[in-house]
């Protein structure tokens, strides 16, 4: 099995995609999964063996250090302003993990799964959730046209590239039931954790 990502996309324009979909890789980084993908299909097939590929959005996981968007806020850190915002997607750990376990089991050979929840928002949108949700200030909105002098080109490479993944694949194929189908339930605080804790 192999964990790749939802880069390996490109640019949807926020279209709803399966893994049907062209890769399109925009950035080295995401290049580099895609030819990992290739040869990981090119293994299975030759080998015989059963190999599954996991296209991986945004893992957050309340429970760990840096695992919510909570350090951005506390920095301020700028999003795009609504008509310049992209769909983002996202997973929690937890059930991040229990996909791979499930594709380990229920993975159809040289398969690819969309791994990410049900939840549809745009970046912006996300991080106001967040901060409503950890009672901070929500971040300020730029333009794209100015984004560059505020953020860093990692940040400027995730806002460059919208799209909203379908997961069908992993509920229907490996019968995964989501422990946390949106980004609100994950991030909710809960007594456990504390209040306010990222």
């Amino acid at each position: 099995m192999y964990g790749s990502t939802s880069g390996v996309y490109g640019d949807c324009a926020g279209e709803w995609i399966d893994e049907t979909r062209a890769l399109r890789p925009r950035t080295p980084r995401a290049q580099r999964r895609a030819d990992a993908e290739y040869a990981v299909r090119h293994y299975g097939r030759a080998t015989g063996a059963r190999a599954s590929i996991l296209r991986i959005p945004g893992i957050y996981a309340p429970d760990r250090e840096g695992g919510t968007p909570r350090d951005r806020l506390l920095k301020s850190t700028p999003v795009l302003r609504r008509e310049d915002d992209v769909y983002t997607n996202h997973i929690h750990a937890d059930d991040l993990a229990r996909a791979v376990i499930a594709a380990l089991w229920r993975g159809k050979p040289q398969r690819t799964y969309n791994v990410n929840d049900d939840t549809e928002l745009k970046m912006g949108d996300y991080f106001d959730l967040a901060a409503d949700l950890y009672r901070l200030p929500r971040p300020p909105r730029v333009p794209r046209s100015t984004a560059q002098d505020a953020l860093s080109l990692m940040l400027l490479s995730f806002m460059s590239e919208s799209r909203r993944m379908v997961n069908r694949r992993l509920k229907e194929e490996l019968r995964l039931v989501l422990r946390y189908p949106t980004v609100e339930a994950g991030l909710t605080p809960s007594p456990a954790r504390g209040r306010g804790q990222g």
